[in-house]
């Protein structure tokens, strides 16, 4: 009865938010269509995001501003669900806003790295961030090399790793990736013991132990079949913490000899019900799928609980991946068969 009190309003104020999430019909549509422009105005006559789409200019449509808008919806019903939560559910939000953070960061890397003309555009998520985050933008978007972007991070937890990888020698953008990826899930995985309790620290513990299982199932998998990479350098890209996937496995799926094998390695874990890797979908979709499962299992038998939110902000942030997906799909003619298949959406 606790658990019902404490959650009820955030409950139903997910519940709504969901109702308005799009259908696999309505992706189906989409994917029928041949324009930005088109998609543009079929989410403003269909869709929860005509709000956000007004704050764009018609005659100067763009996909990368369409992308803008969206991310900020996600935004928006973070701040829905904060404003509902009660103070320890915002301290779960604030250990979730972390994935954002991290996001920023290495879009950040990818900008001072990569020396684009016109460096950062940030101004859109500025307000979002000063009001969650630690992070300042305002201090990030001055910054023009990797050594100005981690002393702008001076004062954030993120500054220390970085700092120690940046007095490296030859540190690539894929170190930075790689070193924040490992600093979050570590801290994810040590903290949540600060900030859940009980049932609540098992069904977390469930979703965040299979996310990182799946996520080093996933990149040993891509080590192996597009980089050819030796077991000693697969090691340095994981994830260290085990949840269901023992360090014999880790080590027999690292060191299998071919795909064959890493297959038949697989099929010993207990995610090769949801996780086929034969099947004719990208890394990422069946990565997608096999979460998607955990998370909406969890929240149908744990209704008032911290899997509403968990859920809901996982559905929202795949509704984005595939909006912008089946965008970038359109926008090289792709067919809708084909748009499909990238998003993960059903074909006829």
């Amino acid at each position: 009865m606790g658990n019902i009190l404490v959650y009820s309003g955030i409950v139903t104020k997910i519940r709504a938010m969901e109702a308005r999430l799009l259908t696999p019909e309505q992706f189906e549509e989409i994917a029928n269509l041949h324009t930005v422009p088109e998609v543009y105005s079929y989410l403003k006559d269909h869709s929860a995001y005509a709000d956000v789409l007004d704050e764009i200019d018609e005659d100067r449509l763009h996909r990368g501003d369409i992308e803008k808008v969206l991310i900020q919806s996600l935004y928006r019903d973070y701040t829905k669900i904060y404003r509902f939560s009660s103070l320890e559910q915002r301290k779960f939000l604030k250990l979730y806003l972390k994935r954002y953070e991290i996001d920023l960061i290495n879009y950040c890397f990818r900008i001072v790295i990569n020396h684009y003309a016109e460096p950062f555009d940030l101004n859109y998520k500025r307000p979002f961030f000063d009001r969650y985050s630690q992070i300042s933008i305002e201090k990030l978007i001055t910054s023009r090399t990797t050594d100005e972007l981690v002393e702008n991070l001076k004062n954030t937890e993120y500054y220390e790793p970085l700092h120690k990888l940046r007095d490296s020698q030859a540190v690539t953008l894929f170190d930075y990736d790689l070193a924040l990826d490992l600093y979050y899930f570590t801290t994810l995985w040590k903290n949540r013991k600060k900030v859940l309790r009980k049932k609540e620290l098992a069904i977390f513990t469930r979703d965040c132990g299979s996310k990182i299982d799946l996520l080093n199932l996933q990149w040993i998998y891509r080590a192996k079949k597009y980089y050819k990479m030796a077991a000693a350098d697969i090691y340095s890209l994981l994830i260290p913490i085990h949840y269901k996937i023992s360090v014999d496995l880790i080590k027999e799926l690292a060191e299998a000899a071919d795909l064959e094998e890493f297959y038949a390695a697989v099929r010993k874990s207990s995610y090769t019900r949801h996780y086929d890797f034969e099947q004719k979908l990208t890394i990422e979709q069946m990565y997608a799928d096999c979460l998607y499962h955990l998370y909406t299992v969890d929240r149908r038998r744990n209704p008032y609980s911290i899997a509403a939110v968990n859920t809901y902000l996982f559905l929202k942030e795949e509704e984005l991946r595939k909006l912008t997906t089946a965008m970038e799909c359109i926008r090289y003619s792709l067919s809708p068969g084909e748009t499909l298949a990238y998003v993960g959406g059903r074909t006829q």
